[in-house]
């Protein structure tokens, strides 16, 4: 059966999954590349981000691949599109990640504007979905016929998710650093009422890879 996941999302000790100010210059806000550490030099990211050749294999390799295995479509917040807010202003902005993003599915994003698909290199579309996060993953699970959606942020989003107790699984990575202020994924939420609890929890060299999956 098709899950709503949450994969290879990076948290700081204090519960921060991104930085204060996004912009341009800083996507992930102020300090919030440091959450992500564990990620750029492993092998997946250097291929399926990247497309370069080698990178870091072993356990935090393990995890970035799993992220990525059987996701038949996506979901995004707008920050996660990118950083401007209020109406677009026009179609040129398409994203973080340049022509070939790596998603290669349906991407849905959440927003309060209406656009255009955006089609790019590699098989990701981008859809803008204005009607709710229910809505959106009513359309995530129709066009992953069958695999899991994978729910990649930003912090909001996943927080509305949980509140909704939609989200199946997530893999929270725990980076050995402290941002101090930003989003804060875990404030104010009642994992445990919302039905959710540590299934598995690995520490590597870079960083502690937590399991919470939702009971029942």
């Amino acid at each position: 059966m098709s899950k709503l996941r949450v994969c290879c999302f990076g948290v700081s000790l204090d519960g921060y999954g991104a930085g204060p100010s996004q912009d341009l210059e800083n996507p992930l806000g102020i300090g919030g590349m440091a959450i992500h550490e564990w990620f750029f030099p492993t092998r997946t990211f250097q291929s399926k981000v990247l497309g370069n050749d080698g990178g870091e294999t072993g356990p935090d390799d393990d995890f970035a691949r799993q992220g990525f295995e059987n996701v038949g479509s996506w979901i995004l917040g707008r920050n996660m599109f990118g950083p401007i807010r209020g109406e677009w202003p026009d179609d040129e902005w398409k994203g973080w990640w340049g022509d070939n993003p790596p998603y290669q599915t349906d991407v849905f994003v959440l927003t309060h504007y209406p656009r255009d698909p955006v089609v790019m290199e590699g098989g990701t579309t981008f859809h803008f979905v204005t009607d709710g996060i229910e809505a959106a993953l009513e359309r995530a699970r129709a066009s992953a016929a069958g695999k899991d959606v994978r729910l990649g942020g930003g912090v909001s989003t996943i927080r509305q998710y949980l509140s909704a107790g939609l989200v199946d699984e997530m893999h929270i990575v725990v980076a050995p650093t402290l941002l101090g202020k930003g989003e804060n994924l875990f404030s104010r939420l009642d994992l445990p009422a919302l039905g959710y609890q540590v299934s598995s929890s690995q520490r590597t060299k870079a960083a502690t890879h937590v399991t919470i999956s939702r009971q029942g």
